[in-house]
C-alpha cells in the first residue's frame, strides 16, 4: 500500500507543523534573551558593581553594647539588611525603618535568617517607638558605608548583605518596601 502525492505532503505538513509548534518557544525565549528582557529575574534593588565584600574591606560597626558586628554567623549563615540613616531620621526614616522589619516578619518560617542592623545616629523616639526590638543599633568605624548613605534629612537606604559579607544590592533613599519584601522572600528561602 503507497500513499499519495497529496497524502504525504499533508503528512510531511503535519510534521512540520508539530515541529514548529515545539521550536517557537525556544526561538521567542531564545530572542527575548538576546533583547535583555527576562522577566521575574531582575531585583528591586541596584545591583552594586563591583562588587564588595565588607569583611574583606574590613568595614567594621560598632554597636551599642561596643561589640563589633560580626558579618559571617558563626552558628549559621544569615543574611543583613543594613539600614543607613541620613541626618536627622525622624519621624519619614522611622516609619521605613518599621516598613523595613514587617517585610522581616514576612518570611515567616525563615525569619530567623535575616538580621536587621541600623547604622547611624537613633532615630528621634528610638526608645519610644521600640526599634531596638527589631534592630541592633550601631557606628559604622570609617567610611566603609558612605557611598550608600543617604544626604536628605530624615530619609533611609538599605543594603543586603550575604551571609559571607558580600553586598548584594542597595535600596537608596526614598525606595519602595514592597519591592524590598519581594527581593527577600527571593532570596531567603
Amino acid at each position: 500500500m503507497t500513499l499519495s502525492t497529496s497524502s504525504q505532503r499533508a503528512s510531511r505538513l503535519k510534521m512540520l507543523l508539530i515541529f514548529f509548534i515545539f521550536l517557537a518557544p525556544i526561538i521567542a525565549a531564545a530572542f527575548f534573551n538576546y533583547i535583555g528582557y527576562r522577566p521575574g529575574t531582575n531585583g528591586h534593588g541596584k545591583p552594586i558593581a563591583p562588587q564588595r565584600n565588607f569583611v574583606t574591606e574590613g568595614v567594621q560597626v560598632r554597636l551599642e553594647d561596643g561589640s563589633q558586628y560580626p558579618w559571617r554567623d558563626a552558628a549559621e549563615p544569615k543574611m543583613t539588611l543594613v539600614a543607613l540613616a541620613g541626618p536627622g531620621c525622624a519621624a519619614r526614616c522611622l516609619q521605613e525603618l518599621t516598613k523595613m522589619a514587617a517585610a522581616k516578619v514576612t518570611l515567616n518560617r525563615n525569619v530567623g535568617r535575616l538580621r536587621l542592623l541600623y547604622v547611624g545616629i537613633p532615630p528621634v523616639d528610638a526608645d519610644h517607638d521600640g526599634i531596638r526590638n527589631y534592630w541592633q543599633l550601631g557606628q559604622v568605624q570609617g567610611t566603609g558605608l558612605d557611598s550608600f548613605r543617604p544626604a536628605g534629612a530624615d530619609t533611609v537606604s538599605a543594603v543586603l548583605v550575604e551571609s559571607n559579607g558580600t553586598a548584594l544590592a542597595w535600596y537608596p533613599a526614598g525606595f519602595d518596601p514592597t519591592g524590598l519584601r519581594i527581593d527577600l522572600q527571593k532570596v531567603i528561602h
